[in-house]
């Protein structure tokens, strides 16, 4: 007696449960960042969540994924995703730290840098106004000395200071050399008059300087400055200390 035929028809059922197992899994292992290592490893921890079904007509076991399974691997991916999130945010704050550590360090060089060159320029200041100090200092010593030396050559290049041309030096020769013989030291013993201007009293000649006492510069200044206030010039003083006697002007 023949057998019902019956291989085709149960082998297609067969077929449509695997493949509808199979589309299940697929579904399922599309969540975004599960890497291949992380699902074998749901894969061996949840393999009591396969069942064995009809090992008779493949010969081989077959498996369906449990919904514990399937959840299990959800969270996971889920844990992955927060995971990769949070190291992703710990790595830019570090670079952001990092970051702004580098923009203070080269805030702070270049400050560093610019206080450097501040203290060199105001170095290089201080030595050029020392020697020009030093170059005033000793112009000052030599026309001192040149003046104590010859104070009718200082006198001469004094005039046009004070508006005088050099026509009146002859006068101002005369009138000088009558007083104090062009001495800066002279000092009339009855008046207490002093210098090469005869300056009466002698404290007068303060107003130009106070080294009136050794300096010819300073009296010769101060005695041109009294001719032009009192007389206009050398030679209307001469003309006045002329017309007295004694002499004075």
């Amino acid at each position: 007696m023949s057998q019902p035929y019956q291989g085709r028809h149960r082998h297609g059922a067969a077929h449509g449960r695997k493949a509808s197992r199979s589309s299940g899994l697929t579904k399922a292992i599309r969540r975004p960042a599960v890497t291949s290592s992380l699902l074998l490893a749901v894969i061996a921890t949840t393999a009591a969540g396969y069942q064995a079904a009809d090992q008779r007509q493949t010969g081989a076991a077959a498996f369906t994924v449990s919904t514990e399974a399937i959840a299990q691997a959800n969270e996971l991916a889920d844990a992955q995703i927060e995971d990769t999130a949070r190291l992703a945010a710990d790595r830019n704050e570090t670079n952001s730290s990092i970051a702004a550590a580098q923009e203070k360090d080269r805030i702070a060089t270049i400050a560093a840098g610019e206080a450097a060159a501040k203290a060199r320029r105001q170095a290089a200041e201080k030595v050029a106004r020392d020697k020009a100090r030093k170059a005033l200092e000793a112009k000052k010593q030599a026309i001192l000395e040149n003046a104590q030396k010859d104070p009718r050559a200082a006198a001469r290049a004094l005039l046009s200071e004070f508006g005088m041309s050099d026509s009146q030096f002859g006068c101002l020769d005369t009138l000088w050399m009558g007083e104090s013989g062009w001495r800066y030291t002279a000092e009339n013993s009855s008046s207490g008059a002093y210098g090469i201007a005869q300056s009466l009293p002698a404290s007068k000649m303060a107003s130009v300087g106070a080294d009136y006492r050794t300096n010819p510069v300073t009296q010769i200044r101060w005695g041109l400055q009294y001719i032009k206030g009192s007389y206009g010039t050398p030679c209307g003083a001469l003309s006045a200390w002329q017309s007295r006697s004694p002499h004075w002007y």
